[in-house]
């Protein structure tokens, strides 16, 4: 069986975020990038399963610039065959949506026929939560979101896979071929050595143009402005229970 896990390049999640002077974007220039989060979740469950004999080849695949290349070496790093980047300069956290990425994504699943796609259940620069749902839908696949737990059956022909609702524990059984997002309850990933991250420069990377792949890549919205979340004031303390209740009916306008 063959699975393709798509990765995204982000900035890094212990980074603090700072918006661009002119309010049009986050900053990324001269900032640590790495892996999103969700992402290296789905690439470990992928190496599992290969490493349970349930996946014979998987292969990483990334949408980004020139640099989107070092998350594909890392995933290459962790245990992945090979990797495709698709090479476009649009800013992945605006300009290239989520709708654009499916489709781009069901152009590689074409290619290479998978029986598994998996990815993680958002981007943690976006927060869309929506590529992996619209190219479940563009491939007519069944899919499972937000998996917590994925078990491949005996034959090969069906996966279970548990996700955490408001309600408890769902499990649901797909046919293959299926599409599976990662939540953070999925696994814990390992992180690359540097013996296997010199390795991974030795493994097949496939360079695509986006531009040349058919695929209306258009925004469909626009971001006007970006803003910082205003800084909270500091806290303040009382000497009895009357003078909370007042602050909090007078003040905060709460009760």
């Amino acid at each position: 069986m063959r699975a393709v896990v798509a990765v995204k390049r982000v900035v890094d999640y212990a980074v603090k975020v700072r918006v661009k002077a002119d309010k049009s974007a986050v900053e990324t220039d001269s900032v640590k990038m790495s892996m999103n989060p969700f992402c290296e979740i789905a690439v470990e469950e992928g190496i599992r399963m290969k490493e349970k004999g349930h996946i014979k080849e998987l292969i990483a695949v990334s949408c980004g610039p020139d640099k989107a290349s070092e998350t594909l070496r890392t995933a290459l790093a962790m245990g992945v065959d090979r990797a495709i980047h698709i090479k476009t300069d649009m800013r992945t956290d605006q300009e290239l949506q989520p709708l654009a990425v499916a489709k781009l994504l069901q152009k590689v699943v074409e290619k290479e026929s998978p029986e598994l796609v998996l990815l993680g259940k958002q981007a943690i620069d976006d927060d869309s939560n929506q590529t992996g749902s619209m190219l479940a839908g563009l491939l007519d696949w069944p899919q499972a979101g937000s998996a917590s737990m994925v078990t491949v059956d005996d034959s090969k022909t069906s996966i279970t896979v548990a996700r955490e609702v408001d309600s408890g524990i769902q499990e649901v059984k797909c046919p293959l071929p299926a599409v599976v997002t990662a939540d953070l309850r999925l696994n814990e990933p390992r992180y690359p050595t540097l013996p296997k991250l010199m390795k991974a420069k030795k493994k097949p990377l496939e360079v695509m143009d986006a531009a040349s792949m058919g695929v209306d890549l258009t925004p469909r919205m626009e971001v006007i402005m970006m803003e910082e979340p205003p800084v909270r004031a500091g806290g303040i303390k009382v000497d009895s229970v009357d003078q909370l209740v007042d602050k909090l009916k007078n003040e905060a306008k709460v009760l």
